[in-house]
């Protein structure tokens, strides 16, 4: 029922984005971190490991990025945003840090050229019109970038996960900073975003079911045999 509610609100939203019913799309954003939630909470079950928890910490200041900036105006807004995605990535990173190791990244550092690359050139093109934001956006852009490197450790969806988070953010900085808008940029800000949250939240649940990974007392108790977690015949007090 997760899936299907979240299934329909994505939809939602990126018909809204679609007709340019920009209320209706406010709306149906405000929805899209908590049925992901919902989403998570139902693929992976009570004890969760500390991956899981962390990207529900993420998915709630993702949530209030969604929201909070739209309580202010102009720079304001943009800051509030920036600040809340930037404490999101912060869980992200410590959600996916424990399985530096296999990332295919950090394994042939020759493989994060395209990633610096990028965030090199997306730091040049937005620097001239960023004035006071410049700073807060290169912290934010640094994050982001090792939030999308850490999350190839735990396997392919994440990994794509933290690629199109990339592209959605750098989206977003070279329209406010450097005035560079695509045809129907808020289509594909979204796209990209819902596409990058919803890889996340499988890519943590496939690690869960496959018992990959797992840092988390309570996610291998949670992954063990029936023995192995102190149930009936386990040897542990009931």
């Amino acid at each position: 029922m997760a899936v299907l509610v979240c299934g329909v609100v994505v939809a939602a939203h990126l018909a809204c984005q679609v007709l340019g019913a920009e209320k209706a799309a406010d709306v149906t954003q405000w929805l899209l971190a908590p049925s992901l939630v919902a989403v998570l909470l139902a693929l992976v079950p009570a004890p969760r490991g500390r991956r899981a928890r962390l990207v529900l910490v993420g998915l709630g200041f993702s949530w209030l990025g969604d929201t909070a900036p739209d309580l202010a105006e102009g720079s304001t807004a943009f800051l509030v945003m920036v600040a809340f995605f930037m404490l999101a990535q912060a869980a992200y990173i410590a959600a996916f840090a424990p399985d530096w190791r296999r990332s295919p990244l950090l394994g042939r550092p020759w493989l994060l050229t395209p990633y610096v690359v990028l965030f090199v050139s997306l730091v040049a093109a937005c620097a001239p019109g960023a004035g006071a934001l410049l700073a807060p956006v290169v912290v934010y852009g640094l994050l982001l970038v090792s939030m999308a490197v850490l999350s190839t450790g735990v396997n392919r969806a994440t990994g794509l996960g933290g690629a199109f988070f990339f592209v959605s953010d750098a989206l977003i900085a070279l329209d406010h900073l450097a005035g560079l808008e695509l045809p129907r940029q808020g289509l594909w800000v979204m796209a990209t975003y819902i596409a990058a949250q919803v890889l996340l939240v499988v890519g943590v649940a496939a690690a869960r079911r496959e018992g990959s990974g797992q840092h988390d007392p309570a996610a291998r108790v949670a992954d063990a045999p029936p023995t192995a977690r102190g149930l009936p015949g386990g040897g542990q007090p009931a």
